[in-house]
């Protein structure tokens, strides 16, 4: 039986509202991003304690802890150990302090700021390419890697839609660039569309063999042209024709962990617990 969950801020802030709505959905495994008035890794003592006994309560596990750590900053104007990465870092560690006490193993970290040509050939190199972006990248979440691994905790960095890991081809090469055992991809495909890359079977053959460490699923219809991005109903837009695709691939490939619903859809004049409801019976029948 696969592993089955939720984002809970896709149904409520409220936790026990959004416990509430998931396991009445029969799901099992809780993410935690955004809680109450505050992004995770930012609780204090009364509410790290009140969400613990929420959890508890409701018979649920938490599979990641998905802060937004080392999002939106460029590459260039940060230099590891200077205030904008030491904040990054400190909340990093309170992220791995809080999976340690929700027994998971799993932190998630984005991948800084989008550079749109980080690799050039044949003059692109000179002219076009971001250079040095790339092992920029690996110089600044080298620290962070490390503290993973000094917790055994497994960082899983996002494909994301305005980070520098926006593909799976590039997820792929920058864990083996970064030799770890504690660094996996979180891989979002629907983030995936707005590269242009192929979700299955391209993106997911580039990940078989053990790169993926946690998987977000949601429908999107994007439009780069217009830089625009459209959430949807699960099964109805762009990613339709490859959520069986993945399905089988995971039960091929012996996947282990969490599908997590990203239920960032809300019907127009609704809301995102309407675009749960309205997701739901499709993931769990794709993906159950």
């Amino acid at each position: 039986m696969a592993k089955l969950g939720v984002i809970t801020d896709g149904i409520s802030r409220d936790l026990e509202h959004a416990l509430q709505v998931m396991t009445d959905a029969d799901l099992e495994y809780a993410e935690l991003q955004f809680v109450w008035d505050k992004e995770v890794g930012d609780f204090d003592d009364d509410q790290m304690a009140r969400a613990l006994d929420l959890v508890k309560k409701y018979g649920v596990k938490v599979p990641c802890i998905t802060r937004h750590n080392f999002v939106g900053l460029l590459v260039g104007e940060v230099e590891v150990g200077d205030p904008a990465h030491q904040k990054h870092m400190d909340a990093l560690q309170r992220c791995i302090d809080m999976a340690k006490a929700f027994d998971t193993k799993l932190v998630r970290t984005m991948s800084f700021r989008k550079e749109m040509i980080i690799f050039g050939y044949n003059g692109a190199e000179d002219w076009n390419a971001s250079r040095g972006a790339w092992d920029k990248l690996q110089e600044l979440l080298k620290p962070a890697v490390k503290l993973a691994e000094e917790n055994d905790i497994t960082l899983v960095v996002e494909t994301g839609n305005n980070a520098m890991i926006t593909s799976a081809i590039l997820g792929r090469r920058f864990i083996d660039d970064m030799a770890s055992d504690h660094l996996k991809l979180l891989w979002d495909p629907a983030n995936t569309l707005y590269c242009n890359e192929v979700v299955f079977p391209d993106a997911f053959d580039v990940l078989r063999g053990g790169y993926i460490g946690h998987l977000h699923i949601k429908d999107s219809m994007v439009d780069i042209p217009r830089a625009a991005v459209r959430q949807c109903e699960l099964g109805t837009a762009q990613m339709a024709p490859y959520l069986e695709g993945i399905a089988a691939g995971l039960k091929e490939e012996s996947y282990d962990g969490v599908v997590s619903l990203e239920s960032v859809y809300h019907p127009t004049g609704g809301t995102y617990e309407d675009g749960f409801q309205a997701s739901i019976g499709l993931f769990k029948e794709i993906f159950g």
